[in-house]
């Protein structure tokens, strides 16, 4: 069986930028945008065109100067958005227009006050819309997590027909269990059958958005919405070092799926992000965290002396980062450790 690419969609950019106090300049978001690009995303969203002059800006300088990634820009599905992004990315080598309208009665009831017919008419004209700036457009169902599936499949049948490449089905509240995502997304992979690349957007609010991501990937999913350092609205979302290593790491399980990313890009962009947001990874985050890699109990230091893979899965220079010596001397420490550091 072929080995099949699962598309990586960052939204560092936009949904990140979201995150209280990310705030990014131009210069720093073109600079991230390099970085993306070397760490080897296929899809960087760059921001929400309609949201601002800076974001706009931004965008247009970034669609410019990246040419391994598509260039990517939001919009709500509104004539004036979809044109802002169109107008943003026209100058990307590879550019995509992402749109989107809520999907879920909540949503439909209480936020837009539309009913499901005025929805689809809408999101039906964004994609012809949009199709007239870029060949692709991604559509997304906000709120799919919490969406009839009925509704979720004649919105999507409307804007493929209308043109869209990709739907994308967020969990926008972080709801869902990975059971209910995993049924969500095969359910609509099924239906689809590859007139669409089906997506995730997994939020994190309650700590299932990786574990969520991958679930989708195994039924049916081939493009994943996520984020450097798991930054984004609330709690943030699936943290796109996290998704791209459990699929690395434990290739038994996903041996039938790869990704673009280059790994020992991981921890360069985590810095970089880190440091432009001033937004630190906590000490214990997975793969990226300061003490991601670290050994203090006496009996895992001396296993590691032993044999590093008795408690280590992955290898610090996997992701790009130099750390020959990952114990650290602290009260739970043994003497086979505090030997190790007097002789070297």
């Amino acid at each position: 069986m072929s080995t099949e690419t699962i598309k990586i969609f960052d939204t560092t950019l936009r949904d990140g930028e979201q995150s209280p106090g990310a705030s990014m300049n131009t210069e720093e978001k073109i600079q991230i945008a390099a970085q993306l690009e070397r760490l080897g995303v296929d899809i960087i969203e760059a921001g929400f065109a309609a949201a601002s002059p800076g974001d706009f800006d931004a965008i247009e300088k970034i669609a410019q100067r990246v040419t391994n990634s598509t260039v990517c820009s939001l919009a709500r599905a509104i004539d004036s958005d979809v044109k802002a992004a169109g107008e943003a990315v026209a100058k990307a080598k590879m550019k995509r227009i992402h749109t989107f309208i809520a999907t879920s009665n909540i949503h439909m009831e209480h936020k837009l006050k539309m009913s499901p017919d005025e929805v689809i008419k809408r999101a039906v004209r964004a994609v012809e819309y949009a199709r007239t700036f870029a060949d692709d457009v991604e559509f997304s169902c906000e709120d799919a997590g919490r969406s009839d599936m009925g509704f979720l499949k004649e919105i999507s049948d409307a804007v493929i027909e209308a043109g869209a490449t990709t739907i994308n089905l967020p969990d926008t509240v972080g709801f869902r269990l990975p059971f209910e995502i995993g049924a969500m997304v095969k359910e609509m992979s099924d239906y689809v059958e590859g007139r669409a690349i089906i997506s995730v957007h997994n939020h994190n609010d309650l700590g299932l958005g990786v574990a969520n991501s991958l679930e989708a990937v195994v039924n049916g999913a081939r493009q994943i919405e996520c984020t450097i350092n798991g930054l984004g609205e609330r709690a943030g979302n699936a943290a796109l070092e996290e998704i791209v290593m459990a699929l690395k790491t434990r290739s038994d399980v996903f041996s039938d799926y790869k990704t673009n990313i280059n790994a020992k890009e991981i921890y360069p962009s985590s810095r970089l992000i880190a440091n432009i947001t001033g937004i630190e990874p906590q000490p214990n985050k997975a793969i990226v965290g300061k003490n991601a890699f670290a050994h203090e109990s006496g009996i895992h230091q001396d296993g590691m002396l032993k044999n590093k893979e008795t408690y280590e899965i992955i290898s610090p220079a996997d992701i790009g980062l130099d750390m020959d010596d990952t114990l650290v001397l602290g009260k739970h420490s043994g003497r086979a450790a505090f030997k190790d550091k007097l002789v070297s």
